[in-house]
């Protein structure tokens, strides 16, 4: 599922693929992007914040670097055919962008969102809203346990979810890091060790993005099965205690309360009827 470690696992792959390469043609196929070209530019590389993608361009004449600013959501995708190649005509109604490249190769972005087009200066219009990232240069922890404990009240699992307080945990890491706080979901953000937690949630997510093999992960072991504690375990129960692991729906359109995995042996605590706080 796409997560911080997702979107930046994919900006490592599109910079060893079009780093320094020059765009011959864009097609832009977003109402506001219509007009807009990104044509003579270089892809100088690629950033990322949180869920958020940035494919920075360099100048072209006078005209200063601008960025692309991309969010994958649960679905977005980026792919790169070799020359005369084409997607199968069964995707073209989902392409949201094409560039081909100096060298024939053609870029493909499909389903994407929040698609947006500014110079690279401004940035921070953007994205600049979004909590600490812990797979950035500039992530401060500090500042995450802060933001984590502005709002005591706040259900753990929710804190997490919320990208203004840290960014690139989602559904998947939320889920796992309450099982590995030893808590459920919905105790007050308050009441757990914000500090190691913080911890604790910067050291899997770079492990995940920067590991072979590691990716999303949680438990240590990637045998099928064997790598979430909780997540998707309806069926198998707990991995560590092997009693029954709950799942409780999603509340449509609140992003504060997902589709929760729980074990309530190993998570004591409120359930599920103490969400409705952090809808307010």
């Amino acid at each position: 599922m796409p997560e911080g470690d997702s979107v930046f696992r994919l900006a490592r792959r599109l910079d060893r693929q079009l780093a320094g390469r020059t765009v011959a043609h864009t097609d832009l196929r977003h109402p506001r992007l219509a007009t807009r070209s990104v044509t003579g530019r270089s892809v100088l590389g690629h950033d990322t914040h949180g869920k958020h993608l940035l494919t920075r361009f360099s100048g072209a004449g006078d005209a200063p670097p601008v960025t692309l600013h991309s969010h994958l959501r649960m679905d977005g995708e980026w792919s790169v055919t070799r020359p005369g190649k084409r997607l199968p005509a069964r995707l073209m109604h989902e392409v949201r962008l094409v560039l081909r490249l100096d060298d024939d190769r053609t870029v493909w972005g499909l389903r994407l969102h929040d698609l947006d087009l500014v110079p690279t200066r401004e940035e921070a219009r953007l994205v600049g809203r979004l909590g600490p990232d812990p797979l950035r240069e500039d992530w401060d922890a500090a500042e995450a346990e802060r933001r984590l404990r502005a709002d005591p009240d706040v259900p753990l699992v929710s804190a997490l979810l919320d990208q203004r307080r840290v960014a690139g945990l989602g559904n998947l890491w939320a889920n796992e890091l309450a099982f590995l706080t030893g808590v459920s979901p919905w105790t007050r953000v308050g009441d757990v060790d914000v500090g190691r937690l913080v911890e604790r949630a910067a050291t899997m997510l770079w492990h995940s993005a920067t590991v072979d093999g590691a990716y999303q992960v949680t438990t240590g072991s990637s045998r099928r099965g064997e790598d979430h504690w909780v997540t998707g375990r309806r069926r198998q129960g707990c991995l560590r205690c092997g009693g029954p692991v709950r799942v409780v729906a999603e509340v449509p359109g609140d992003a504060a309360n997902r589709r929760t995995w729980w074990c309530p042996h190993c998570q004591p605590g409120p359930g599920p009827e103490a969400r409705v706080a952090a809808s307010r």
